[in-house]
C-alpha cells in the first residue's frame, strides 16, 4: 500500500464524481481551466500529482470548494509515512 498512490486515487475519484455530477466533460473542464484533457484524465485516475494551483482551478471549474473535494474517508493510520 502506497499512501500517495491511494490518496491520489481517492482524490481523482472525487474529481470525476463532481465532474459527472455537473454533467461536464473533460473538454469542458479543459476549456474552463486551460488544463489539457489528457492531464485531467490522469488526475482523475490518480496517475499524476496535483499542484495547489491545479487543485484550485479544478475547484472553480467544478463549482466546489477544496473542503468538499477532500471530503472522503481516508484511513491514514494504516500507512507508515516515510521521512
Amino acid at each position: 500500500m502506497d499512501i500517495k498512490e491511494d490518496f491520489l486515487n481517492d482524490l481523482g475519484k472525487r474529481i470525476a464524481e463532481y465532474r459527472a455530477k455537473n454533467n461536464q466533460t473533460l473538454d469542458d473542464i479543459e476549456f474552463i481551466t486551460g488544463i489539457d484533457s489528457s492531464d485531467l484524465s490522469k488526475y482523475e485516475q490518480g496517475k499524476i500529482n496535483l499542484t495547489i494551483r491545479t487543485l484550485l482551478k479544478l475547484c472553480q471549474a467544478l463549482n466546489t470548494s477544496p473542503r468538499e473535494l477532500f471530503d472522503f474517508d481516508f484511513d491514514i493510520k494504516k500507512y507508515k509515512i516515510d521521512e
